[in-house]
């Protein structure tokens, strides 16, 4: 029975779909690091709001943990790297709180721009400063959104219904999507330069961190009005200040915080700036949402091997699972061996699927190809950003289905094309749902993919493979399995060896120079 650890505050009413799926849950909220650590090796799956961080030394100690589930959306909290490494999924749940987020930036706004906090403490005090409250309107003013997914797209419906001009700068965010939702794509210095108010919503990463500094805010038009709903860190604080002191920014209407929980903060006190204690889900109705979504996520993930919402991996219904998952490898695997080999400017992705394959779900595992591919040249891509970040790049993705062809029941066929040239490999799923390559540059193979292998491609001439294993065996390199396969005899071939430790790069410099090799590589999966 799959055992489940809930160490945030969620809802009674996700507690009881865990026990009456059948899963043993356990309640423990408020657990210091070395508690956690220390009970976490007993559950296959953790539950969380934002107050638990999943480290990687928590993940390190998670022996038997399958899935960690985030009621909300951010997952900062969570070390999805180390998560994606030791095979554990992270889901969170996007749309739970996406309008309630969505509607406290837009109070926010509005507030913001007629000064109500403050109008409100001044009449309350006994004062009538009526002229000294001097607001703007929304009307025909231009919203910058930095972050265009779920709720930044939300804020943008809302906006537009305010008729305000909606530009937005998102790299994820296609031209065909914008015209749907009605709003202009800029880039980022376009955006600072054009808005009268700006409101973030996008997750926190390297790249996003302090994406509002010093040198964007002085870009930005003199007196506009910033909000952020996202996540702190996204503006530099102090630099914020001293645009508000400035006048460059006439004010700041903050929910998340560098800090928090914020019981100080340098931009507490300042004239025209709003403080709010991290309300973006902070309704009645999101938090049992997003509590009741990310029960039944989790359940039908450990009962099923159903993925729904998973920020490291595509999703899967219940159904699809047990037939899709050794596909989901066989592409993947396919990707990694592709993009391994490829060293000149990817142009195109192009994904068959021929046979019984072709009547599954594909995408999942087309996302789980083009993540193999991108994987060896680009840091932190995963199978749910692996599309996004290709298609972001130029590069173009083709899928294709169709019926069986040759003598095996499915294929999966991956070719990467270049300004060069294009290198196709297929595989196949054998018995026992164990993925095997069956050609590699239209030359039949059959083999494994294993940890080490090395990849030579070379003439077909007498002698190289005793060359090549008097070799590796001088420099005590151990040969597992061994695959060669020739388009014709005395022509073009791939060797494939399969060894049990890295080669050094000495080894591979002596493989090179050997007569018959055209191209040797190490190959780790």
């Amino acid at each position: 029975m799959p055992k489940v650890l809930i160490s945030d505050d969620l809802s009674p009413a996700a507690i009881a779909i865990f026990k009456e799926r059948g899963i043993e849950t356990d309640v423990k909220v408020g657990l210091s690091k070395d508690e956690l650590e220390k009970i976490i090796p007993q559950y296959n799956g953790l539950a969380i709001r934002s107050a638990t961080k999943v480290t990687e030394k928590v993940l390190a100690a998670a022996k038997n943990l399958k899935v960690v589930g985030r009621a909300g959306i951010g997952v900062d909290n969570v070390d999805t790297k180390a998560a994606t490494a030791r095979g554990v999924i992270v889901m969170n749940t996007p749309f739970g709180n996406s309008i309630t987020t969505a509607e406290h930036a837009i109070s926010l706004m509005l507030a913001l721009a007629r000064q109500i906090p403050a109008a409100d403490k001044s009449t309350q005090s006994g004062k009538w400063e009526k002229t000294k409250f001097m607001g703007v309107e929304l009307y025909c003013k231009t919203l910058g959104i930095i972050g265009c997914g779920n709720i930044g797209a939300i804020v943008a419906d809302r906006a537009l219904g305010l008729r305000m001009h909606v530009v937005a700068f998102d790299p994820f965010l296609t031209p065909e999507r914008a015209v749907q939702l009605g709003i202009e794509k800029v880039d980022l210095d376009e955006l600072l330069r054009r808005a009268d108010f700006i409101t973030l919503h996008t997750p926190l990463t390297d790249k996003t961190r302090y994406i509002l500094n010093a040198d964007s805010l002085a870009k930005t038009k003199r007196g506009v009005r910033i909000v952020n709903c996202a996540r702190g860190g996204l503006v530099d604080e102090k630099a914020l200040v001293a645009a508000l002191q400035s006048g460059q920014v006439a004010g700041a209407a903050f929910d998340v915080f560098e800090t928090e929980p914020a019981k100080e903060s340098i931009l507490f006190g300042l004239e025209n700036v709003i403080c709010t204690p991290h309300l973006g889900a902070s309704t009645n109705e999101a938090q049992e949402n997003v509590a009741l979504q990310v029960a039944e996520q989790m359940s039908d993930y450990l009962l099923k091997g159903a993925i729904t919402n998973a920020i490291n991996f595509p999703s899967i219904s219940a159904e699809e699972a047990p037939r899709l998952t050794p596909y989901v490898k066989l592409a993947e695997q396919l990707g990694l061996f592709a993009g391994q080999l490829t060293e000149s400017t990817i142009k195109g992705i192009r994904v068959a699927y021929t046979g019984d394959v072709a009547e599954l779900n594909v995408k999942p595992l087309t996302a789980a190809a083009v993540s193999g591919v991108l994987s060896p040249s680009m840091s932190g891509v995963n199978m749910v950003s692996a599309v996004a970040n290709a298609k972001d790049r130029g590069i173009m993705i083709e899928e294709t289905t169709r019926g069986q062809e040759g003598a095996f029941g499915s294929t999966v066929r991956l070719t990467v094309v270049t300004d060069e040239y294009e290198r196709s490999v297929a595989g196949a799923i054998f018995s026992g749902n164990r993925p095997r390559i069956i050609q590699v540059r239209d030359i039949d193979m059959d083999f494994e993919l294993t940890p080490h292998m090395l990849f030579i491609r070379n003439s077909d001439k007498p002698g190289f493979i005793g060359s090549l294993g008097t070799l590796l065996g001088s420099a005590g390199v151990n040969i597992a399995t061994f695959n060669l396969g020739r388009d014709k005899p005395g022509g073009d071939a791939i060797c494939i060896v399969a060894v049990d430790a890295p080669v050094s790069d000495a080894v591979l410099a002596a493989v090179k120079a050997l007569p018959q090799v055209v191209r040797a590589r190490r190959l780790a999966f």
